[in-house]
């Protein structure tokens, strides 16, 4: 049984590693962002009945109508973070857990925050299984942000909004960035803000496809 379990593990690392390959032929990735998709195997995020859609370059249902994000978009957002040097960063939406497994390969400190009950618990699952004790979760409303381990040097908001809210940006550290999903005229473009003498700026990166953010929580 321990056998066959390694066995398994060796082979999704696989998996993973000829991934994060396929990414970098369509997005050219960093050295350790690299490095961290192909650590992760994103076989153990996705529902029963669509691991071997595990690989592929595109987003899965989960409950309650949400979505993991392709492994593209997790790149391209991951990427947008600019980890390197970075201790913590703050996760708002943690979904099926894949994003933040994928940040706690470059990140000191993950906090990830999700709304709907039934995800987390899921998520906490499967965070545990792996091992990754440098995952921090939240049931809350990801809008309020995480307060009490404020300032984050990165802030990632994993739901399309047409704005982040403000307050979130005084969770951020000077000279942190925050990546969101911004929509804009029927688009949803990944966009990074930096925290620079009190000041916000803004660039815009790339498309992408985020389910929209909602506020409250679902139990």
């Amino acid at each position: 049984m321990i056998r066959q379990h390694l066995k398994n593990n060796s082979l999704n690392l696989h998996k993973s590693q000829q991934l994060a390959e396929e990414i970098n032929k369509v997005f050219p990735l960093s050295d350790i962002v690299k490095e961290a998709i192909s650590k992760t195997e994103r076989e153990l995020f996705v529902p029963q009945g669509f691991t071997h859609l595990a690989y592929k370059l595109e987003a899965l249902p989960l409950a309650a109508n949400q979505w993991i994000s392709s492994p593209l978009t997790v790149a391209k957002m991951t990427e947008a973070l600019k980890p390197q040097g970075a201790d913590s960063v703050l996760e708002i939406g943690c979904g099926s857990g894949y994003q933040a497994a994928v940040l706690s390969n470059l990140f000191r400190r993950v906090f990830t925050i999700e709304r709907i009950e039934k995800l987390l618990i899921e998520a906490k699952g499967r965070f545990a299984k792996l091992n990754l004790t440098n995952i921090h979760t939240r049931f809350d409303d990801g809008n309020r942000g995480w307060r009490s381990y404020a300032p984050y040097d990165r802030i990632l908001f994993s739901a399309s909004a047409p704005k982040p809210p403000m307050h979130l940006f005084d969770q951020l550290k000077e000279g942190g960035i925050l990546v969101a999903p911004i929509e804009q005229e029927g688009k949803q473009i990944i966009t990074r803000f930096y925290k620079k003498d009190g000041k916000i700026m803004m660039e815009q990166l790339d498309a992408c496809l985020f389910v929209p953010v909602v506020e409250g929580v679902q139990r």
